[in-house]
């Protein structure tokens, strides 16, 4: 088990390469899922400035970044390196920035995810996020996910 700690700031330089690592899993998927039209990872800089980021190890294995939308906790990424997945840090992971969030007053926590990927939807479902219906969107997390549509892999077929 890795420790879960707030990211120094020097290891906001090593977050990219983590992101951009993890994003790879989804070219493996059968069928791939190509990653060219991705956003590029964050830099060094936007990790800096997030409203929390949390690693897991020295050096990271991964992280999960916090951010605020509609006033409440977001989960903006979760990323674990490739060599270090399948052992539990990315649930560590979340479990800590649930638990941080918690104690730093907030009532809810989002997040946006690609639901039907096998690693995705069913691994958030068994953290205990459920889907929330779009008549429950708030007017940030709306926003968000229409931004994301534009980049978002579709199901196969669709």
């Amino acid at each position: 088990m890795l420790e879960i700690r707030p990211a120094a700031l020097p290891e906001f330089a090593l977050l990219p390469a983590i992101e951009a690592e993890a994003d790879a899993a989804f070219e493996a998927l059968d069928p791939p899922i190509s990653i060219a039209d991705f956003p590029a990872p964050d830099s060094a800089q936007d990790y800096a400035d997030a409203f929390h980021i949390m690693v897991a190890g020295r050096p990271p294995a991964g992280f999960v970044r916090l951010e605020i939308v509609d006033g409440q906790a977001h989960m903006a990424q979760l990323s674990v390196s490739p060599q270090y997945a399948r052992q539990g840090i990315g649930r560590q992971l979340v479990n800590a920035a649930i638990a941080w969030a918690a104690e730093a007053g907030f009532h809810s926590m989002t997040l946006t995810t690609f639901a039907h990927i096998p690693f995705n939807g069913p691994f958030y479902t068994s953290c205990g996020f459920s889907e929330l219906p779009h008549e429950q969107w708030t007017a940030e997390l709306a926003e968000l996910r229409h931004h994301e549509a534009f980049w978002t892999p579709r199901e196969p077929g669709s």
